[in-house]
């Protein structure tokens, strides 16, 4: 957790995050309205880490996605994927109305 809470994968976030547009790339041009997680296509290792090594912070090896999609990624399940969006009308989400 030092990793995510350095200013140096601090700042990488960020570019990441601006580079993506605030899309998630792990499904094609999907806005991410809240919870955006910055996620290594080359998984890292401890060892990576603790060496600093190029590929951690690397951003050829990093794509913006939301929380299910890096979840469908790294448990290789696309059930856990959200593919469809909700259209939403306004009081949709009042049970009385």
């Amino acid at each position: 957790q030092l990793l995510y809470n350095s200013q140096e994968w601090k700042r990488v976030k960020q570019q990441v995050i601006i580079r993506d547009d605030g899309l998630d790339l792990g499904i094609e041009d999907r806005p991410i309205f809240h919870g955006i997680l910055v996620h290594h296509i080359n998984p890292i290792t401890v060892e990576d880490i603790l060496k600093r090594s190029p590929c951690v912070f690397d951003l050829e090896n990093l794509i913006t996605t939301c929380h299910q999609t890096h979840n469908a990624i790294h448990y290789g399940d696309e059930s856990l994927l959200c593919l469809d969006l909700v259209n939403r009308r306004p009081n949709d989400t009042c049970p009385w109305r």
